[in-house]
């Protein structure tokens, strides 16, 4: 059995999110999504992790499902039961820290995904934070913590807590940042690398890219929405594959890609070559869409490829300011690979654009707008979820009850036949899957739509 896991999201206390980000939205749209185990984001959070509390109960091992188990069937006209039933979602507990301090002569800026066994280490890392930080100031707390002392306070509480590097190219606050960042793991974690398993890639880049350095030939590559509002949930994720799923075997999946680990005992759950669960995929955004994927100067509207910043020393030709170095060009500085080159048992990913964002590429109108939810509501009803119609179901299905170009428009993503224009300096980039020659719908009517 396969299992889609978004581990990485945030919830209404964190700056620049929805209010819409509670417990009720989230299970709904990871419904909607397809989305099987979704973090639970922000536990941290005073007022997060009460919420949680509230509205959680235990499910497997380490993961908690939403307490009212009476699914309406239509929230705001989705139909998610039914035929089209999505299983429960599962939650598990996770959150973001972001640790700025000095070393090495220099500033630097990290994010990290902590995840945890259940709500007694919670409690007890919140404890430890708060004597160190204001957790109640965001759902990502800002604390001037070496990320090597996080990991340390973490694992000293509980040895089954996992330490991940968050989008870990993006320029300014990751662990290979080019403005605040290190140039390997062990630079930055010391002692405690050996308990760093993982790193998330981040939306600008996906395993391709970090296959360039062999340093991370034994680093579990996973991938995260980040989601800052529940409809982004999904955006980026990965697919576990075994009989059943709880905290442990997810764990032990993460790190099993890491240490090449033999099936052995792992907590209180019991794991052998024919039961364990394993990380099968990511499934990733087009790196190019991401909002720091090339360099450039927003301010200027300068955006750069690695070679043309280079041509001009990284710095911008309009005002003489330094560029904004995206997460390709920092991929080449540490590369000891080329594109194109791979580990052995690499993993493999899947390049996917958000349905909400074919259709409106399909049609030439903005996400968000009627149009486009009056089609992805009508996708959803009738085949259950996204990650469904992105991945499984037939392009002649989906022209049977949409526009026949919605259809080709999927297909030709599940193809990588689309073009984009680089993200920089963050701004995210701009899909294009039709050519400027190639036929679009030219209205929207209720025929059109068969909704």
């Amino acid at each position: 059995m396969q299992y889609i896991c978004d581990f990485h999201i945030h919830s209404k206390y964190s700056r620049a999110t929805s209010k819409e980000t509670n417990i009720e939205n989230l299970n709904k749209w990871a419904r909607i999504k397809g989305v099987d185990v979704l973090g639970s984001g922000d536990f941290t959070h005073p007022l997060w992790l009460k919420e949680l509390k509230e509205k959680l109960i235990p499910a497997e091992k380490g993961l908690f499902r939403y307490k009212d188990k009476k699914i309406k069937n239509n929230h705001n006209g989705f139909l998610i039961n039914g035929n089209n039933h999505q299983p429960e979602t599962r939650f598990i507990l996770t959150t973001e820290i972001s640790s700025i301090y000095s070393k090495g002569g220099k500033t630097r800026k990290i994010h990290n995904i902590i995840f945890a066994p259940n709500f007694e280490a919670v409690e007890k890392i919140n404890t430890h934070l708060g004597w160190i930080g204001n957790l109640k100031s965001d759902g990502r707390p800002i604390l001037g913590l070496d990320a090597k002392e996080l990991a340390k306070i973490v694992l000293n509480i509980s040895e089954d807590c996992l330490i991940i590097p968050a989008h870990a190219w993006t320029p300014w606050f990751s662990i290979f940042g080019s403005f605040s960042g290190f140039d390997s793991i062990e630079e930055c974690f010391e002692e405690y690398t050996k308990y760093i398993y993982a790193i998330e890639t981040g939306l600008s880049s996906d395993p391709e890219m970090n296959w360039q350095l062999s340093k991370l030939d034994n680093i579990t590559l996973i991938s995260n929405s980040d989601a800052h509002s529940p409809a982004k949930i999904g955006r980026e994720a990965n697919i576990f594959e075994g009989e059943k799923i709880d905290y442990n075997l997810i764990a032990n999946a993460i790190k099993r890609r890491s240490t090449q680990i033999e099936p052995r005992q792992v907590g209180d759950t019991q794991i052998n070559a024919e039961k364990e669960l394993r990380l099968v995929k990511t499934l990733e955004f087009f790196p190019e869409e991401g909002k720091y994927h090339w360099d450039g100067h927003r301010n200027c509207g300068i955006v750069f490829s690695p070679d043309e910043s280079f041509k001009y020393n990284n710095v911008c030709p309009r005002c003489g300011k330094p560029l904004t170095i995206g997460v390709m060009n920092r991929v080449r500085q540490l590369a000891d690979r080329q594109i194109g080159e791979k580990p052995i048992n690499a993993i493999p990913f899947q390049r996917l654009i958000p349905l909400e964002e074919i259709i409106a590429d399909v049609i030439g109108i903005g996400v968000g707008t009627k149009g486009v939810n009056e089609h992805y509501k009508n996708l959803i009803k009738v085949f259950g979820n996204e990650f469904k119609i992105l991945l499984e179901v037939r392009k002649e299905q989906i022209a049977s009850v949409s526009l026949p170009e919605i259809a080709e428009g999927i297909d030709k993503v599940r193809q990588g036949k689309i073009s984009v224009s680089p993200g920089y300096d963050g701004e995210y980039g701009k899909i294009s899957i039709f050519g400027d020659n190639e036929e679009r719908p030219k209205t929207i009517g209720s025929q059109e739509t068969l909704f």
